[in-house]
């Protein structure tokens, strides 16, 4: 079976976040007060291949303990959201002309 897998990873809570500081600066500098913190973080989204979803999300835990998350800084969380599509049973993933 082939799983969606979201991965979130933010920075850890209390570590310092400068681009997100760059952000709340930028808003505040267009009007936009009143936000007192913004954090910066990225999503991952993976097809896997697996028996079910307990081992896709397994899978890409140790990804993310490997790769694709830094265990010192950051914090991260792993969501099958369903079932994958077979490439071209969709649209996408199928040759291009």
């Amino acid at each position: 079976m082939r799983y969606l897998v979201e991965v979130s990873v933010r920075s850890r809570p209390g570590l310092l976040d400068p681009e997100g500081s760059a952000v709340r600066n930028a808003l505040e500098s267009l009007g936009f007060a009143g936000t007192s913190e913004v954090r910066i973080g990225k999503i991952i989204d993976l097809v896997v291949d697996a028996e079910n979803g307990e081992a896709a999300a397994e899978r890409v835990g140790q990804m993310c303990r490997k790769l694709l998350a830094n265990p010192v800084t950051e914090d991260y969380h792993v969501e099958v959201r369903g079932e994958a599509p077979e490439p071209g049973r969709d649209g996408s993933g199928g040759e291009r002309a």
